[in-house]
């Protein structure tokens, strides 16, 4: 008996059809915009370990500038800036490289849709090279900008 009353108890009613659709495609349209956004952040954050992977050469390669050597005898291996065979593995970071004129090079992974973060060093004013044992700015560039994964 008690059974029946609760089932026809006036006033009592659920969603209807349409109210539940409603929700449906709410939460379809935001997954829709959420999604992308989602992999597009995770891109970026692991394209930070790729930057990150060149502190130690930046700092490497501006010591090489300050102690007076020029731009072109600081690269891998010379004058303190370490050989990057040396470095170890980094998830995201397919290749790094220092070239023979102190420029750093570090490409991701297939994850982070191998794009590349170039370094070079240039004067105080970034108008030129940077020269021998005078002040050391960075001109970064490389397809991360084009990419969004670095800006």
């Amino acid at each position: 008996m008690m059974m029946k009353q609760m089932q026809t108890r006036p006033g009592q009613s659920g969603f209807t059809l349409i109210e539940l659709l409603i929700v449906v495609a709410i939460i379809g349209i935001l997954a829709a915009i959420a999604v992308p956004q989602y992999q597009t952040y995770t891109k970026k954050a692991r394209f930070t370990e790729v930057i990150n992977s060149t502190a130690s050469l930046k700092s490497a390669v501006e010591g090489c500038i300050l102690a007076g050597n020029a731009p072109a005898d600081c690269g891998a291996g010379e004058n303190g800036v370490p050989d990057t065979a040396s470095f170890a593995a980094y998830a995201n970071v397919a290749n790094l490289q220092v070239d023979t004129n102190g420029v750093i090079t570090a490409t991701g992974t297939a994850a982070v849709d191998s794009a590349t973060f170039i370094m070079t060093p240039r004067n105080n004013d970034n108008t030129a090279a940077a020269a021998a044992g005078g002040p050391v700015t960075w001109a970064k560039t490389g397809t991360c900008y084009t990419l969004g994964l670095c800006n």
